[in-house]
């Protein structure tokens, strides 16, 4: 069943009994937030709030929160395309009319992909326009209470190169609310629509920006799929939806708009103006701070007379976008031998705010091959950015992230599996180096045949310091002692008492509370988003012909450290109005 918007998905919600209807009168000011992210933990139903303070509009989120709503709101037939499309790569070439007619459906399915227009009149997103305040009344929800204002948590940013208007791009770029007619627009160094409004600024030229809210669900994924760049993310959303996507041009500004959408705010962003804009708490499970980003001058707003507002409530994995970024992995993934030759599987890891940490299996077709499909991985649209690499040789299934560290751990060797580069580009959102945007990045490769046996449970007695240790996996172990503001030479400690007895662990973790170990979202969320590998991964190490060998064991110090930004926990007055009032909601 293909998804043509939002009130669609709605529906379909209802018939499947996985939709709650909120009456009560709900403040968008962190009341919401916190329902959301208890009803988000319970793994419970999508939410249609009908009585939103300072709005007409209700607001819906959760829609994505969980992977049976992900499978409603797509269906199995986008994961059967691409894998059809890829495999008729192969049964084609070389192209013979036999071999050609074989795909005769693929083609049919292909010529559904794309753009058509459609008069204004028929066009649902033009009912009702508004140019005077046009943001008044919008519900923008304000998550954490140390945000800097209300933001637009699921815009679909929509630009055009300057030059090259074909060169389309739709991204998902934090708004901050800044009053009635201007927002802050949140491009980070590795956002498609930042190079479209850099090019602008060359020009000295203000970006047309148009922001759609709502319409087919396909275009929230597209919006924050990684797709290559010059890729157009329109097209994908039609190829989910199975059908032409309908838009219209928009009357008062230049751009063609999904005729399905809720809202569509209009306006430009103009070259050489910034604005403080922050702290917000992110996806990462942190504020991440104030810093100056370009404003958006909003011109006017579209929206449906009964429009309804979509959003999502952003903070610690698991959200909302861990469930639909794990579906764009299963969509993508055939395609990615293709895009990177040795790639046989890839994951990036959403409980590590996705930049964090990315796994391969590749190809180790002759000596270091693995290497060299590293560094093409890391140059590679979004991957760019990521902080630690892992890559195996060994047919695991990535999502298993202990299955994947056993496997390496039991492979890797030291002297040479292990890299560190400092001096490279991070997540704007990740403040672990202490630099805006700049930090470093490691590759861990574990290929081949085993070396060692690798230890499951710690029988190496105490460790001076050390308060708890518990084992992550085979061969990881988790310990806790005094926080870095306290002792924060302990990791150097720890490394050298672990190479005196001769330890067993090859990989041991220093983190504040070793209770993470049992589970993989906290061990992940804490390890990857705590620590920069230049400064935070102990070893001894040998320099030969530029080359640094590292030599067993290897500390990671995961602990909090001064300068990190604050962890995300609700305010304890909105806890209990919210215990106070749960009956009320969920009559």
């Amino acid at each position: 069943m293909s998804l043509h918007n939002l009130r669609e998905f709605i529906e379909l919600l209802k018939r499947e009994n996985d939709l709650k209807i909120i009456e009560a009168p709900v403040d968008p000011y962190l009341e919401i937030a916190e329902i959301h992210r208890r009803v988000i933990d319970a793994e419970g139903p999508a939410l249609l709030f009908t009585n939103v303070k300072g709005s007409s509009f209700p607001v819906f989120t959760n829609m994505f929160g969980t992977s049976r709503r992900v499978d409603l709101a797509f269906g199995p037939r986008p994961e059967a395309l691409v894998k059809q499309i890829i495999g008729a790569v192969d049964r084609i070439m070389p192209p013979t009319f036999s071999a050609i007619w074989g795909e005769k459906n693929l083609a049919w399915e292909m010529l559904k992909v794309g753009l058509k227009e459609v008069p204004a009149g028929s066009a649902p997103v033009l009912q009702v326009a508004k140019k005077d305040k046009p943001l008044a009344g919008i519900p923008a929800i304000t998550s954490w209470q140390e945000d800097g204002g209300p933001f637009v948590t699921l815009p679909l940013v929509y630009t055009e190169h300057p030059q090259h208007r074909k060169q389309h791009n739709l991204g998902m770029y934090r708004m901050q609310i800044f009053d009635d007619s201007t927002t802050g627009m949140h491009w980070q160094i590795h956002k498609g629509g930042g190079f479209h409004y850099h090019e602008a600024e060359k020009r000295n030229e203000a970006l047309p920006v148009s922001v759609f809210l709502g319409g087919p669900p396909a275009l929230i994924a597209s919006a924050i799929a990684p797709l290559p760049e010059g890729l157009p993310e329109l097209m994908l959303a039609s190829l989910i939806t199975g059908s032409k996507l309908p838009v219209v041009t928009d009357p008062y500004g230049i751009h063609r708009i999904p005729s399905e959408a809720e809202f569509v705010i209009s306006g430009n962003v103009p070259p050489h103006v910034r604005r403080p804009e922050g702290p917000f708490g992110d996806h990462f499970g942190y504020y991440s701070l104030t810093h100056d980003f370009p404003v958006f001058n909003v011109n006017h707003v579209w929206h449906r007379k009964d429009a309804i507002y979509p959003a999502t409530i952003v903070g610690k994995p698991r959200q909302e976008d861990y469930y639909l970024g794990e579906y764009l992995q299963r969509l993508l993934s055939p395609a990615f031998p293709m895009a990177m030759p040795g790639v046989k599987d890839l994951w990036a890891y959403a409980e590590t705010g996705v930049h964090a940490l990315a796994a391969a299996v590749v190809r180790e077709a002759y000596s270091r091959e693995a290497l060299s499909t590293a560094f093409r991985i890391l140059g590679e649209g979004q991957l760019r950015l990521t902080k630690f690499l892992i890559l195996t040789d060994q047919p695991v299934q990535l999502s298993s992230f202990h299955t994947l560290l056993e496997t390496v751990l039991e492979r890797f060797q030291p002297s040479k599996d292990l890299f560190i580069f400092d001096e490279t580009s991070h997540d704007t959102l990740d403040y672990t180096s202490g630099k805006l945007n700049h930090g470093s990045k490691g590759v861990l490769l574990g290929v081949g045949e085993p070396v060692r046996e690798l230890p499951a449970v710690y029988e190496e007695g105490p460790i001076d310091e050390i308060t708890a240790a518990v084992p992550y996996c085979r061969g990881c172990l988790v310990v806790s002692g005094a926080a870095y503001e306290a002792e924060p030479a302990l990791a150097e400690r720890l490394l050298e008492r672990l190479t005196a007895r001769g330890t067993q662990w090859p990989l041991v973790i220093l983190a504040d509370d070793a209770e993470i170990a049992r589970a993989q979202t906290p061990f992940l969320w804490t390890v990857f988003t705590r620590f920069n590998p230049a400064d935070d991964i102990y070893a001894g190490a040998e320099i030969q012909r530029h080359h640094f060998g590292y030599k067993l064991p290897i500390v990671i110090d995961a602990r909090m450290k001064p300068g990190y930004p604050d962890e995300l926990f609700p305010r304890e007055d909105i806890v209990k109005l919210v215990d106070g009032r749960w009956s009320e909601y969920f009559q």
